[in-house]
């Protein structure tokens, strides 16, 4: 019997049907006509010679999957860069925090890969998250809060940290500043300072004063002035006297007019308070209250001598300006009060109830003006 011959085109067509296509011997070779024998042999010496290109086909595989798990890799770490950027500065146990939040979304590896901290310590930040010196940090804070409530959120670092060191906590002023600015804790002022200009010398009575605004015994300068306060009623007029020894207020008058009658009553609160036995210098500003006849000899007849800054000079009267300030910027900060009524029990409860009684003064080496005066009662 002849053997037939197959051209190699027939062949390799035939292969692909079996190969490419998938379809069984025994159907290919029955669809062309030829032996199943022969089909299976073709099929045998094509896999045998396409071995080296099967080789090649798995290295490329495995680069290929090499490059897939790097790209998974980057994705990975850009995506964590991406959502802690704002960590990578901060502190290891700040790090540690974001891994918590993330440990679903990332695998701890990478994490800990980008954000340069050790797994060791993550596992024992979690078992203790806090060390000894973050939980003094915490309490002391928790202090501080408590000190700053109690100023009506006036006082900073300087005042907070001497009332720590009253109460027997032991720690530094930049420690009280530090932690301040981590909790976002800081003073509240509602007024910038007043720009001052330089003004005529009185003609009413002269500077007695001269800037002179540190004295050693009470009851030997005052200083007076008017300010206001804005209410859906009207103006609200304050008229305040302070003692230059220890910067108390000694005497205050509010009004709806801003009339001599209404310093006059501060004064007579002060002389009734003080009840000083010498004259006593009292130092104003040019405002047509202080220059009067009235005011003039009710100063005569209770033995106060009148001294005038000069006209538009802040500067002379820097005691009692910045006594206002403090006022405005700390207790009233912009407000406008519904009623004269409530800014009266309001500007009442600071004068007396925290002014003169509890803020302290760093012109008293940070002491409040009762307690200043006490002490030098107490030394005498």
């Amino acid at each position: 019997m002849q053997r037939t011959k197959y051209a190699a085109e027939f062949k390799s067509e035939a292969v692909k049907q079996v190969i490419d296509k998938g379809h069984a011997v025994v159907d290919v070779a029955k669809r062309l006509g030829i032996p199943e024998g022969v089909l299976y042999s073709w099929v045998n010496k094509f896999k045998k010679s396409d071995a080296p290109q099967s080789s090649d086909l798995k290295a490329l595989q495995a680069e290929m999957t090499k490059l897939k798990a790097e790209l998974r890799r980057t994705t990975e770490e850009r995506d964590i860069l991406k959502k802690g950027r704002s960590v990578l500065c901060q502190a290891v146990r700040v790090k540690y925090a974001f891994m918590q939040v993330h440990q679903r979304e990332f695998r701890l590896t990478s994490m800990c890969r980008v954000l340069k901290v050790h797994r060791s310590g993550y596992y024992a930040w979690l078992r203790e998250p806090l060390s000894p010196r973050a939980k003094a940090n915490e309490k002391l804070t928790t202090q501080i809060r408590e000190f700053y409530d109690q100023s009506m959120g006036i006082y900073g670092s300087p005042r907070i940290f001497f009332d720590l060191k009253e109460a027997g906590v032991a720690c530094s002023e930049n420690r009280v500043a530090r932690l301040m600015r981590a909790a976002q804790i800081k003073s509240v002022r509602g007024y910038k300072r007043p720009r001052y200009k330089v003004g005529k010398p009185a003609q009413v009575a002269p500077n007695q004063l001269e800037r002179q605004f540190q004295h050693d015994e009470p009851d030997h300068a005052w200083v007076t002035d008017i300010t206001y306060i804005r209410t859906h009623e009207g103006w609200l007029y304050l008229a305040a006297v302070l003692d230059l020894h220890s910067r108390a207020v000694v005497g205050w008058s509010m009004g709806a007019r801003m009339q001599t009658s209404l310093v006059l009553d501060a004064l007579t609160m002060a002389v009734w308070r003080r009840k000083p036995k010498d004259s006593v210098i009292i130092h104003s500003d040019q405002g047509s209250q202080f220059g009067s006849d009235e005011f003039n000899r009710w100063c005569k007849d209770n033995r106060l001598s009148p001294s005038m800054s000069r006209r538009g000079n802040c500067w002379d009267n820097a005691v009692a300006e910045s006594f206002f300030s403090s006022l405005k910027s700390e207790q009233i900060k912009k407000r406008i009060y519904q009623t004269r009524a409530e800014a009266k029990s309001e500007i009442f409860d600071y004068i007396e109830g925290f002014y003169n009684r509890v803020r302290r003064h760093k012109h008293l080496d940070q002491l409040s003006p009762h307690e200043f005066e006490r002490q030098r009662q107490t030394a005498l």
